[in-house]
């Protein structure tokens, strides 16, 4: 028999060479992608989610640096130069490459000042109704009884009252101006945040680690911030960015109603209202604030759409 032959009839015919033999890693020792890499991939591979990311991220560079990309004072005016067209007209120039509005101000630094308005109303009324709908959704899954009939029962109340008149009304009675929309939208916007985290903290409070925790005698606070924040996190994400773009339209109809931030500021919804006399002639003054809302709305949305898909427990292998 020959050598060939007697080296593999003395492996057997179960013993074939194996991958090391033939200089291929074997399975076992090929390392599994980290947590890390895992959520990288996701996130880059949810196309939706980028597209949205480098919007938001355009969007936030632009209102900071406000003062170093405005070519103009957003609120200098120039009757000689009221109602200039953008410059793709005919009779539009460079100076003004958006046109001005009816009280000669640079129309782009308006739009560009305005971002900053927007961005901030949005974040800062969803941080005050996320605090208060997740402390609330979270008393009330978590210890349920008489403290879930109590916020339920503030919950039901809430959702009766429609939150634009309420906004209205509330804005007409105390004057419009930039904190007092915040301070509105803020106590108006908190319902989402407490039905969906009452909802993911009655459907977490009973798993074993929990109960776990409890057994070894970790206190009521350990256990709402160790161990169910972490897990209904995502959730929280999702709604923030819905809440985001709720309260940017919510401050765009207040403004458009005149009952929302005030003039000289620049507000894209103010911009829409103050340019709707105007838009049979100069459609510019309506149609730029309104895609710049549009933009900012969808781009948000697009976020929260991409969060619960890459944070889905489906998603994550």
């Amino acid at each position: 028999m020959p050598p060939s032959d007697t080296k593999v009839a003395g492996k057997g015919l179960g013993s074939l060479p194996d991958d090391d033999d033939r200089g291929v890693p074997s399975v076992e020792s090929v390392m599994q992608p980290d947590a890390f890499t895992m959520f990288s991939r996701r996130v880059i591979g949810h196309r939706s989610f980028m597209v949205a990311a480098i919007i938001m991220i355009t969007l936030i560079i632009v209102a900071l640096f406000a003062p170093v990309l405005a070519p103009h004072d957003p609120l200098g005016q120039d009757l000689d130069r009221r109602l200039m067209p953008p410059v793709w007209n005919e009779a539009g120039s460079w100076t003004h490459p958006l046109g001005t509005d009816m009280m000669g101000r640079d129309y782009l630094s308006r739009l560009i000042y305005g971002a900053r308005v927007s961005l901030i109303i949005g974040f800062s009324a969803m941080m005050i109704s996320g605090v208060l709908g997740t402390v609330m959704g979270v008393c009330a899954g978590y210890f349920g009884g008489k403290v879930d009939m109590v916020i339920t029962f503030l919950l039901t109340t809430r959702l009766t009252l429609p939150v634009i008149m309420v906004a209205l009304a509330l804005v007409a009675v105390v004057g419009g101006s930039l904190n007092t929309v915040i301070l509105v939208l803020g106590f108006l916007l908190w319902d989402r945040f407490t039905v969906v985290m009452r909802s993911a903290t009655m459907q977490i409070r009973n798993l074993d680690y929990i109960r776990a925790a409890n057994a070894i005698g970790c206190s009521t606070r350990r256990i709402i911030f160790s161990e169910i924040m972490p897990n209904v996190l995502g959730s929280l994400l999702v709604i923030a960015t819905f809440e985001i773009a709720h309260s940017i339209l919510l401050e765009a109809a207040l403004s458009f109603l005149g009952l929302g931030v005030q003039p000289p500021t620049p507000s894209w919804g103010l911009m829409v209202s103050e340019g709707k006399d105007y838009m049979l002639f100069d459609p510019y003054l309506v149609m730029l604030p309104g895609f710049a809302i549009f933009l900012l709305v969808l781009a948000i949305n697009l976020l929260g759409d991409g969060a619960r898909d890459i944070l889905a427990p489906e998603n994550r292998n």
